[in-house]
C-alpha cells in the first residue's frame, strides 16, 4: 500500500454547500489515485454532513472490485449515549458505503469527555464483536487529547490495532497538540500511525513568505504542501497519511511526490522545523477547517471561514482588507456574524484542536464589524 490516503473530508462541491459533493470531480481524483498505486479511503460519518459516505459508494465502491481498494470508517461516540445506538449506525454506514465489511475502522475523535463516553456505551467492545463476525477487519481509535490519556486508553485497551493522530511539522513540537509525544507513545505500544491533518487543514499549503522562500530555495518545482506531506510519511511508524484533497490539481501534486516516496533527509528534516517556527508567528488562529464545530452552532456561524478571513487579514496586511471585508460580508447573508455567538461553548466542546473559540471569535468580530 502507498503511504498517501485519500481523506473523504473535504470533497469538491458542486455549490459551496457542504452537503451537495461534486461526484464527477470525485470520480475524476479516486481513478487518478487508484491508477497511481493508492488503495485507503477514509471517511467517517460526519463528514459532509453525512454525504462523504454516499459519495464514497458511488465514486469508488459502484465502479471497483472490492479487492482494489480499503476504506475506514469510524464510530461517531460524540453523536451516542447509549449503547444501543451503535448497532444501528454502524448498519447505516454499512449501507451509505455500499459495503459488506470496514477494512479498518475507529472509535472516533477521543478525548477525555468523549473516552468516558466510549466506555460507558462499551465502545471498544462492541467494534471488537464487529470483527469477530468479519465486519471489521481491523480495529481502533483516532486521537485528539493528551500524551496522558493516550497512554491510559492503549493501556486498557490493548486490542487497539492503530491509532489515528494529528501529526504534522507545526504541530510536533507544539504545547497543545504535542504530536510527537504522542507518536512516541503509540510507537512504543506497538501501533502503527495513521496520519491526520499533515497539512493543519491547509494552513501548510499557504505559509508565512520567508517559509515558503525556504521551501522554494531547496526544491523549487516542489509545492509547499509537499513538504507537509512529506514530513509525516518520513516518520518510521506512520503506516499511512491521509490527505484531504478538493481538487484534482491537488490529487496530481500529492501522487507526484507520494507514488515513488523518498523520506526527507536530515538537511531537509532541519528546513522543515525552521520553516515551523516562521509559521507559528504568522498564524492568528490555528484553526484546521475541520468543521466538527459547526454542526452544533446554534447561531449557525460560519467559523472555520471566518477564522480564514482573518488570518488572512492578519498574515497579507492591509492590501486584504477590501478582499476580507468582502468575504465577511457575502458569509453573513447566508450565516450568523461572529458577534451572533451566544457563547454557549458548544463549538468548543467538539474542536479537536481545544481552541476558545468564543475568544476568537470576539476577536474576529472587533476586527470584521
Amino acid at each position: 500500500m502507498k503511504k498517501l490516503g485519500f481523506g473523504l473530508m473535504r470533497l469538491p462541491l458542486l455549490d459551496g454547500n457542504n452537503k451537495n459533493i461534486d461526484i464527477e470531480k470525485l470520480k475524476d481524483m479516486a481513478d487518478a489515485f487508484i491508477k497511481a498505486g493508492g488503495t485507503y479511503f477514509d471517511t467517517a460519518y460526519p463528514y459532509h454532513q453525512g454525504m462523504s459516505e454516499v459519495a464514497f459508494r458511488e465514486a469508488v465502491v459502484k465502479r471497483y472490485p472490492r479487492s482494489s481498494y480499503t476504506v475506514t470508517d469510524k464510530l461517531p461516540i460524540f453523536a451516542i449515549q447509549r449503547a444501543e445506538q451503535m448497532q444501528p449506525i454502524f448498519d447505516e454506514q454499512l449501507e451509505r458505503c455500499g459495503v459488506d465489511f470496514f477494512d479498518y475502522y475507529w472509535v472516533h475523535a477521543l478525548g477525555s469527555e468523549s473516552y468516558e463516553t466510549a466506555q460507558r456505551v462499551k465502545a471498544f467492545e462492541f467494534i471488537a464483536e464487529k470483527k469477530r463476525e468479519g465486519k471489521i477487519r481491523h480495529i481502533g481509535f483516532s486521537f485528539h487529547d493528551s500524551p496522558k490519556l493516550l497512554e491510559q486508553i492503549l493501556c486498557d485497551h490493548p486490542e487497539a490495532e492503530y491509532v489515528q493522530l494529528q501529526i504534522n511539522y507545526l504541530d510536533w513540537n507544539d504545547t497543545t497538540i504535542r504530536a510527537k509525544e504522542c507518536y512516541d507513545i503509540a510507537t512504543r505500544h506497538g501501533k502503527p500511525v495513521i496520519v491526520m491533518e499533515p497539512i493543519k487543514g491547509g494552513a501548510l499549503a499557504n505559509v508565512a513568505q520567508g517559509a515558503e522562500r525556504l521551501f522554494k530555495s531547496k526544491e523549487a518545482n516542489m509545492s509547499v504542501a509537499s513538504w507537509a506531506v512529506r514530513f509525516a510519511a518520513s516518520l518510521e511508524n506512520v503506516m499511512t497519511v491521509l490527505s484531504g484533497m478538493s481538487n484534482i490539481e491537488q490529487m496530481q501534486d500529492n501522487i507526484s511526490y507520494m507514488a515513488d516516496f523518498k523520506p526527507l533527509d536530515n538537511e531537509e528534516q532541519e528546513l522543515v522545523m525552521t520553516a515551523a517556527r516562521m509559521i507559528r508567528e504568522s498564524i492568528a488562529i490555528p484553526c484546521t477547517a475541520c468543521r466538527y464545530c459547526v454542526d452544533y452552532c446554534p447561531k449557525s456561524i460560519a467559523i472555520p471561514e471566518y477564522f480564514a478571513v482573518y488570518n488572512n487579514l492578519k498574515r497579507f496586511g492591509p492590501e486584504q482588507r477590501i478582499v476580507a471585508d468582502t468575504y465577511y460580508s457575502n458569509l453573513n447573508m447566508e450565516h450568523g456574524k461572529a458577534s451572533d455567538c451566544i457563547k454557549c461553548g458548544k463549538c468548543e466542546e467538539h474542536c479537536p484542536q481545544h481552541l476558545p473559540i468564543r475568544d476568537y471569535l470576539k476577536q474576529v468580530a472587533s476586527e470584521m464589524e
